[in-house]
């Protein structure tokens, strides 16, 4: 059989080996070269057909995990990326920016921490500056830390996972808008955790469920501009996000089993929702979440 008929005709059950990670722990927010096992971000994998040729992208978040696979699709589909990520990513950031180079698009690496106000203006402005212009815009930079008991949740926390998690977005949208003419898409990455939340990680759920509101909201209020702005929501991803107090160490070995499908989902397995919701072939989608979460059911 060859290569495209395997893909064809994949079973999503064994597409990607099940894993069972090791106990482990990474300080945040966690190395995608560090994870164990890797993680498969489409570097082998993905093959673009043109559907973003000649975008313009900002990606948040864009160093590891769902974010450094969306960055390699698009540029695979023909975009030039500006990727955005924490200075202490940049071994991560640098790899991505290699595969983005080798398939003949541009990558400009643009560090800074999303929390600050200043940074998330500025980051846009950098990417405007060297891309010279912006046509889509993937707001998905994230913090997730796992606390058991409300009463354990340290105010500094709280705040922090808001400012990363929608303030920064409100932010980077904010800076983004002017610079986005008719036919530009802002994507934002929210969570199953919006709609089915864990116990552990009540902060966090909060932060995806106002993602999901803020980002029907902007598609109404920027629809009569040409601009969709759509969001993609990931169920059990196996990412350095699990690995850098996103979950238990207990926990990791059976990350993503009680899904379905059985397994967790890989990073590459996301990038086709966010690559539909950028391109002409979603014109008619605005306010839409697209789930991605091997079948777990949802409003």
């Amino acid at each position: 059989m060859s290569t495209h008929d395997q893909l064809t005709f994949c079973d999503p059950v064994s597409r990607f080996h099940r894993i069972s990670p090791p106990r482990q722990s990474q300080p945040e927010p966690g190395l995608d070269a560090e994870l164990d096992p890797a993680a498969d971000r489409g570097e082998e994998s993905y093959r673009g057909t043109g559907r973003l040729e000649g975008r313009r992208a900002l990606i948040t978040g864009a160093d590891s995990g769902i974010g450094a696979a969306v960055a390699i699709a698009f540029a695979r589909e023909g975009a030039d990326v500006a990727l955005n990520y924490l200075p202490e990513e940049r071994e991560d950031a640098e790899r991505v920016a290699e595969i983005i180079r080798a398939a003949g698009r541009r990558a400009i690496l643009l560090p800074a921490d999303l929390a600050d106000v200043e940074a998330c203006r500025s980051v846009v402005s950098d990417a405007v500056d060297q891309l010279g212009g912006l046509d889509a815009l993937v707001n998905n930079a994230g913090k997730q830390v796992s606390v058991d008991r409300l009463e354990d949740l340290e105010d500094e926390e709280w705040t922090a996972t808001f400012d990363v998690n929608i303030t920064a977005i409100f932010r980077v949208t904010q800076a983004a808008l002017p610079h986005l003419e008719a036919g530009a898409t802002i994507v934002n990455t929210t969570s199953i955790q919006a709609y089915n939340p864990s116990t552990n990680l009540i902060h966090y759920a909060s932060t995806k469920a106002a993602i999901n509101n803020f980002t029907k909201g902007m598609a109404q209020q920027v629809a009569s501009r040409g601009i969709r702005v759509n969001a993609v929501a990931p169920g059990p991803i196996w990412t350095p996000l699990q690995v850098s107090k996103g979950q238990p160490q207990d926990a990791l070995p059976d990350f993503g089993k009680d899904t379905p499908l059985g397994r967790a989902g890989q990073p590459t397995e996301l990038a086709p929702a966010f690559v539909f919701l950028s391109s002409p072939e979603s014109s008619y989608v605005l306010g839409e979440t697209l789930h991605v979460n091997g079948g777990t059911p949802t409003p």
